[in-house]
């Protein structure tokens, strides 16, 4: 795999997770949210979406072909989130500070790095 599909991988997760977990900053605190937080708050549907839409990011490991191992954490990631979303209150307070994407993209990019990815061995 060349480095620009790396990068562009790696670029596509870093936005999702931004998207999903950052995007907007809660005012006078340092806290941000994102989608995430949001579709959240919907009651089992959007912990469902929520989960669905974090696995866009394994699906980027699994395009640079991330080990399974990564992939595991990756999906307990989910998984976990998925589970202390469902628990009305914990669950909302739980997708503002887990924050799983912004885990599974450093994850992945820890990954790339350690692996050198993208180099002009790398087949």
């Amino acid at each position: 795999m060349n480095p620009a599909d790396v990068e562009l991988r790696l670029r596509r997760s870093r936005q999702l997770a931004t998207l999903l977990d950052g995007a907007w900053a809660i005012p006078f605190t340092r806290w941000r949210i994102g989608l995430d937080s949001l579709i959240g708050l919907l009651p089992v549907a959007g912990d469902l979406i929520s989960a669905l839409l974090g696995v866009g990011i394994l699906w980027q490991a699994h395009k640079l072909s991330a080990p399974r191992s990564l992939k595991v954490k990756m999906l307990a990631n989910i998984a976990l989130d998925f589970l202390l979303g469902s628990v009305p209150v914990v669950g909302d307070i739980a997708d503002v500070a887990f924050r799983k994407n912004a885990r599974n993209a450093a994850l992945l990019e820890a990954w790339v790095a350690k692996a050198d990815i993208g180099s002009a061995g790398y087949e």
